[in-house]
């Protein structure tokens, strides 16, 4: 069983920059994979970036590459979201997942959620 917990999440002008947590419960976190998606409101859940349980492989969706990060500390339990040069259209509610399995970029593919952070970004 796996817990999730995010934070860092909320207001932002359009270009500036947020880095989002999620904080991992369970001794086994570092076998699995870890995954940001978002949901704004009216818009179904969608991936944005997925990272493998060593770190050494990171997958972004074609909106966010270039712009945001997904990083992995084992040591602490953790997983980073470092989003730069953010639009309006990246407001969202953020939900960290885990996996264990390999990568998948549809959200029923993942084990277990946290309860999400709101990212807005103004214009």
């Amino acid at each position: 069983q796996v817990q999730l917990v995010e934070s860092g999440g909320g207001l932002v002008q359009a270009g500036g920059s947020l880095r989002v947590s999620c904080a991992a419960s369970g001794s086994f976190f570092s076998n699995y994979a870890m995954g940001w998606f978002r949901q704004a409101p009216g818009k179904e859940r969608e991936f944005v970036a997925a990272i493998s349980w060593s770190g050494g492989r990171t997958y972004s969706a074609d909106s966010v590459k270039g712009r945001f990060t997904i990083s992995r500390d084992n040591a602490k339990n953790t997983v980073y979201l470092q989003m730069n040069s953010l639009k309006p259209e990246d407001t969202a509610v953020y939900y960290c997942a885990a996996r264990d399995g390999p990568y998948g970029s549809s959200a029923l593919l993942w084990d277990y959620w946290g309860q999400g952070t709101q990212v807005t970004v103004s214009s």
